[in-house]
């Protein structure tokens, strides 16, 4: 994530690009939007202070818009993977230092990789597995880190409620680490050895993937 005040541009206003391109904003970017639709730019006119309709795919044009002087780039452009593809292309012929793209599949995602982008993100792969492991358990959410590393936000486990963490021995017994403690009504808060597990705290854990989803399961 770029510091608070840099300039990102967001190719593609779909629902996706909006949606990013609109919390860009709200953490302190400059962010200028770009869409082919006018009906789409108009709308985001609305929210960004700076959007543009042009054809992305064009080098030249997006040199003529100074985007060289960008150091991020997000090419979230939906359904049409050959302009996400030429997109990619001509950021990385501009030199954008930092290009982020939105990937269909994985194929699309190889070619993105290839043609320039440093970054590649499945957000409907990632979102369906993300919703996948909430719907068959008992986590409140899921976060993948890293291929086999998880974040699981779960409930407190049974048979270590009145103990301190030290006491109940979540890490020895299922190999995942405590990292906060959200009790009832409260924010999160670190946890430490000596932290009480209460019958309503919520409880984020960190570990290796199916550890960390059997703790969830079992809690």
């Amino acid at each position: 994530m770029p510091p608070p005040g840099s300039e990102v541009i967001v190719i593609g206003l779909g629902r996706f690009g909006s949606a990013l391109a609109d919390t860009l904003v709200e953490l302190g970017h400059q962010v200028l939007g770009v869409d082919a639709d006018p009906d789409i730019v108009q709308d985001a006119l609305g929210r960004l202070a700076h959007a543009v309709q042009m054809d992305a795919t064009n080098a030249r044009a997006l040199e003529q818009l100074g985007v060289k002087d960008f150091q991020v780039a997000v090419v979230s452009i939906g359904s049409d993977i050959e302009a996400s593809i030429l997109t990619t292309a001509a950021l990385a012929d501009v030199g954008i230092p930092r290009i982020w793209a939105k990937a269909i599949t994985e194929s699309h995602g190889r070619i993105l990789e290839r043609v320039g982008a440093h970054h590649v993100v499945f957000p409907e792969h990632d979102m369906g597995q993300r919703v996948a492991h909430l719907v068959t358990g008992r986590m409140m959410d899921y976060i993948e880190l890293d291929e086999g590393f998880a974040l699981v936000e779960t409930t407190a486990p049974a048979h270590a409620v009145g103990k301190t963490l030290g006491e109940a021995g979540i890490r020895a017994q299922y190999g995942v680490t405590v990292v906060c403690i959200k009790p009832s009504g409260q924010p999160f808060t670190y946890a430490t050895p000596e932290t009480v597990i209460e019958a309503q705290d919520i409880l984020l854990v960190a570990g290796a993937k199916k550890q960390a989803e059997d703790f969830a399961n079992k809690a």
